[in-house]
């Protein structure tokens, strides 16, 4: 029994310096100003991203096993979703060197 509870305490205690840490003042400043994902979910073929500056963006759309199912260059608001099937994805958008990660789903 005593090897069970140090097993344990073995993990645990492992477990929680393996974390890792996150300083939230400076992720909100590598983050895209005015950025905005809809509609989420989305029922159409058509999602909108948009921005406070509107720039240029790139974006990465990854399944929910990581791999990359879609890449689009905007110049406007619209990007054509439509070779995406239902399900969780997790979309990343890039603009003027700031990147944004956030999930959308689609049905």
């Amino acid at each position: 029994m005593k090897k069970i509870y140090f097993l344990l305490f073995m993990v645990v205690h492992v477990g929680v310096y393996a974390q890792d840490t996150i300083d939230f003042n400076n992720l909100r400043n590598d983050e895209i100003a005015g950025f905005k994902l809809y509609p989420n979910p989305v029922l159409a073929d058509v999602v909108y991203v948009s921005t406070e500056k509107n720039n240029l963006k790139d974006v990465r759309v990854y399944d929910v096993f990581g791999e990359l199912v879609l890449t689009d260059r905007l110049s406007t608001k619209a990007m054509n979703i439509s070779r995406l099937s239902p399900g969780v994805y997790v979309i990343q958008v890039t603009e003027n060197k700031k990147s944004i990660t956030r999930k959308l789903v689609v049905k």
